[in-house]
């Protein structure tokens, strides 16, 4: 039976969000196994509560992953180049 376990940080996703993920895993699946891989897949989307996973030995919170994205979409010197 294919399996996937999905670790998000706790309330970043809506319902329709998580539908779309098994949704489109179970698609994927589909298209790597052929049809009779649907009828068994299985698809777990797991919401990890706020600190409860770091990396690197370092605790992570939604707000420093939220300060991690901020940064790498801000503009640098060289993109006006």
């Amino acid at each position: 039976m294919p399996f996937a376990n999905f670790k998000v940080p706790e309330k970043t996703l809506t319902p329709q969000q998580k539908e779309e993920i098994v949704t489109r895993t179970t698609e994927l699946y589909v298209e790597i196994y052929g049809e009779r891989a649907r009828d068994n897949t299985m698809v777990l989307v797991e919401e990890v509560a706020d600190g409860g996973w770091g990396i690197s030995g370092n605790v992570l919170t939604l707000a420093m992953l939220g300060e991690a994205a901020a940064t790498a979409a801000a503009p640098t010197d060289t993109d006006d180049a």
